[in-house]
């Protein structure tokens, strides 16, 4: 994960020139002193990166320096066959081909760099899902596969939330696996929807194809839902004080809406290092357990009933161990 941030700060500072901290966090989605880290460690890599002091200032890479990324290196054959996800593969039902296609790709390097390559898969594993996730049934993601390729219209019996069945005539556009599960884009009534794969309960192929539309952008359109969602879920702000020691947690325990949050303070941080931020939180008690997460690192200033709700929590925990 870090080498291939390393090599996106160093790929952004040549395609683009000078670029402030901030700039490169924003487009890394990390942390100011994340990249304060990855600069000081592609300078002690030996790459000619500077920093200008000022309001115009910032890093760039001495003049003339490119990296050359025309062939492949050993340690870059070593990683191939890290590039595939072969158990999302076998959920598709593209396992044997996935592993036909890293035969030929084997077999098209350069004979000092096949048996490397061929060792990776012997000691190294990639495990997609995330901890404390159970595994899901997805009897009818290659059937949806397979009508997503052909562009076939079908019709599925799909559970809502609450439980609900629904059946819906749908033209799927395109799969999207985000941590371990699987989702389905999709037009429906004219309308593109997203699905849960593992909610669906029967699926019937019609036989009719359908005209994918041309302006149909698959990563753009899991970008939009993905933000939407966020701010479907995410639709309260508490207004909070975080420690040094919960603005490094802030990764790990609110993800990217976090991360953001964080990168949006205004105010610099005190004396001691404590940042106001404005984090989004759910509307519902679930908000109460993650802010709790933090214990005494992070403090709730407003709203004033949310205080209060982590401030009871709190003394509840107190009471409990006496």
């Amino acid at each position: 994960m870090r080498a291939s941030r390393l090599l996106s700060v160093l790929l952004l500072l040549q395609n683009r020139g000078r670029m402030t901290a901030e700039e490169l966090a924003a487009e890394l989605e990390v942390s100011v002193r994340t990249v304060y880290r990855d600069v000081e460690a592609l300078s002690g890599a030996g790459v000619p990166v500077y920093a200008d002091r000022g309001r115009a200032g910032g890093y760039q890479l001495a003049a003339g320096y490119r990296t050359r990324l025309t062939g492949l290196t050993e340690q870059e054959a070593q990683s191939l066959s890290l590039a595939g996800l072969p158990v999302a593969a076998a959920e598709l039902g593209l396992g044997t081909v996935l592993t036909t296609a890293q035969l030929k790709l084997h077999a098209a390097l350069p004979g000092e760099l096949r048996p490397r390559a061929g060792k990776v898969a012997e000691r190294f594993h990639l495990d997609v899902p995330g901890w404390h996730r159970g595994i899901e049934s997805l009897p009818h993601l290659p059937a949806l596969a397979e009508a997503v390729w052909r562009s076939s219209r079908i019709v599925v019996r799909y559970r809502k939330w609450g439980s609900r069945e629904v059946s819906r005539t749908l033209e799927p556009l395109g799969l999207i696996l985000k941590g371990g599960n699987w989702y389905l884009a999709a037009r429906c009534a004219g309308t593109d929807r997203t699905y849960r794969v593992s909610r669906v309960l029967e699926l019937t192929d019609l036989g009719e194809r359908f005209d994918r539309p041309a302006d149909f952008d698959l990563a753009r359109y899991w970008q939009d839902w993905s933000e939407q969602f966020e701010r479907r879920l995410y639709s309260r702000i508490a207004v909070v004080r975080m420690s040094p020691l919960a603005q490094d947690l802030v990764p790990f325990y609110c993800g990217t809406v976090g991360v953001r949050a964080l990168r949006a303070a205004t105010e610099p941080p005190d004396e001691h290092g404590w940042l106001r931020v404005d984090l989004p939180v759910e509307p519902t008690r679930a908000a109460i357990g993650e802010l709790l997460r933090f214990g005494a690192e992070l403090e709730v200033l407003e709203p004033a009933d949310l205080r209060e709700q982590v401030a009871e929590a709190a003394r509840k925990v107190v009471g409990r161990y006496g």
